[in-house]
């Protein structure tokens, strides 16, 4: 069983867990995306996701059904979220079950990786100084290490 939508309310993240128990799931592994206050160090207020809808939701269908077979995983639900969300709003939700771990979680993490190349969802960060930026989905943001 899979599931993927393209929400533009807040996301429950209790629902998809429970949409996704059974008792023979002895794993389910859950990744959440959130919106961070800043971002390549500019301070960012709101981020505005907007999507090709359609175009959208098939290819999160056809990753969440890619996902349960490279895994086999038995049940996956995403939720990624469009409009303006606040600092700290849940963009995207990812569930997966699996009877073990490994396989849940490989399938978390292969899926997150696949929206971000594959999907026609785009975000403008909005910055505390007032200005907004569309963010270029190619750029890799820079990391900073600890010391």
């Amino acid at each position: 069983m899979s599931r993927a939508s393209i929400v533009t309310r807040e996301i429950d993240l209790a629902r998809l867990v429970e949409a996704v128990r059974s008792p023979s799931h002895g794993a389910i592994s859950i990744f959440v995306g959130t919106v961070r206050d800043l971002n390549d160090g500019r301070s960012v207020s709101a981020i505005e996701y907007s999507a090709y809808t359609a175009m959208a939701q098939e290819e999160l269908e056809r990753i969440a059904d890619e996902s349960e077979k490279r895994f086999g995983v038995s049940a996956v639900v995403i939720e990624h979220r469009i409009g303006v969300l606040d600092i700290s709003e849940t963009s995207i939700a990812i569930v997966a079950a699996h009877p073990h771990r490994a396989p849940a979680m490989d399938t978390t993490r292969y899926i997150i990786e696949e929206i971000k190349k594959r999907v026609p969802i785009w975000k403008m960060e909005h910055y505390s100084d007032g200005t907004r930026e569309w963010v270029d989905p190619t750029r890799v943001a820079k990391q900073t290490s600890p010391a």
